[in-house]
């Protein structure tokens, strides 16, 4: 798995603060009480969320740096960058899966963290994936969002696009109607649901051929191929397209809250894996096993579960996402009624319910290879 949903930023690294991180790479710097350095996903490294935190602590030194990819940011860390970060931001199977069975992240305090979870919405009560196997508290959720399709309600109804699943898109009637965001290893995951393969676990011998088959009819009945969540939804806004495979909350939200509430993330009533079709990520913060630690990263950590921060985190860098904090009365009071009908909140627990955790897949490989000789056809 070597892209995430934000694949189609393509961007070099976003800094949070004038001064890029190269230099950091170096020895690590005496005081480092005073330093924080974080490696995220966009948005933490917003001076929004940056500057408040940075008055906070007078005189300390806050840098963010923006990843392109959850493996990309992991290697960091592989690499020797561990004696750089502080804090990393993720999706939610690789602290538990990688990062802490490797020694590159290390344990939270849980009795100044696991009370936080007491104000999350009701599904990240003590959330498993935010525990080691061990037991202990190696990371805290806070964004999230169901990803799977997207369709123009004016066209396909709600009810319509949940009930049929990812077989809309196998519909002869729907070809030539939808686009495909070519997000690869979002693809790949949808591609295996929509074939009624787990994207999870090894897909070997015939169910390769029935992934080839499925990955083939997509692109040969799609209208429109982009990474660009703008256009596509433009081209939905416009008619030129009535739906579109791989999106969500994420990639809705900016058209949702420009007032084209037509423009609707769908998460599949039922799926081929436990009887659910769709699928959530979440990410997860943790503190980087860093030998010369900073106090800072677990008081930024804490920070950014207050209502301000998370309002901040939630609707910030031109895509909109809920946060787990919205269990919390003062944050859900941030927020007006336009933004929450922007992240879907009227159907998202429901969604979630409905929804398999992101994990890594297994067979990504073979079916990468597949994937790319289907779309180059």
């Amino acid at each position: 798995m070597t892209l995430s949903r934000r694949k189609f930023l393509g961007r070099g690294a976003a800094l949070g603060g004038a001064a890029a991180l190269g230099p950091l790479a170096g020895p690590a710097f005496a005081n480092r009480n005073d330093q924080l350095n974080i490696l995220c996903w966009e948005g933490y490294n917003s001076d929004a969320i940056l500057d408040p935190f940075r008055a906070a602590n007078a005189g300390s030194t806050v840098r963010a740096e923006s990843g392109t990819s959850d493996p990309d940011m992991i290697n960091k860390l592989r690499a020797g960058e561990i004696n750089v970060w502080d804090l990393i931001n993720v999706n939610q199977p690789w602290a538990r899966d990688q990062l802490y069975p490797e020694g590159l992240i290390k344990a939270l305090s849980k009795d100044r963290f696991e009370p936080f979870f007491d104000n999350m919405l009701p599904e990240f009560k003590n959330y498993p994936l935010s525990y080691a196997a061990d037991g202990e508290l190696i990371g805290m959720p806070q964004r999230y969002g169901p990803f799977s399709f997207v369709v123009n309600t004016n066209v396909i109804s709600r009810e319509m696009a949940e009930d049929q699943g990812w077989d809309l898109f196998l519909d002869p009637a729907m070809a030539d109607r939808f686009g495909i965001l070519t997000y690869d290893n979002w693809n790949v995951i949808h591609m295996c649901l929509t074939a009624g393969l787990n994207p999870f676990a090894p897909v070997e011998g015939g169910d390769l051929e029935t992934f080839r088959s499925t990955a083939e009819t997509l692109f040969g009945g799609a209208k429109l191929l982009t990474d660009d969540l703008v256009a596509m939804n433009t081209a939905l806004i416009n008619g030129e397209i009535d739906a579109y495979f791989t999106g969500g909350t994420y990639t809705a939200s900016p058209a949702r809250y420009d007032g084209a509430t037509q423009v609707r993330g769908i998460t599949p009533n039922s799926g081929p894996v436990d009887g659910k079709g769709g699928v959530v990520w979440i990410e997860l913060t943790s503190a980087v096993n860093n030998p010369d630690p900073s106090s800072l990263a677990e008081d930024f950590l804490e920070y950014v579960q207050g209502p301000e921060a998370s309002k901040t985190v939630a609707f910030t860098e031109g895509t909109y996402n809920p946060v787990s904090q919205m269990g919390n009365p003062e944050v859900m009071a941030k927020f007006d009624a336009e933004e929450l009908d922007a992240i879907q909140m009227d159907s998202l627990a429901d969604e979630m319910s409905r929804s398999l955790d992101y994990e890594k897949v297994t067979s990504y490989d073979a079916l990468i290879d597949i994937y790319t000789q289907a779309r180059r056809s």
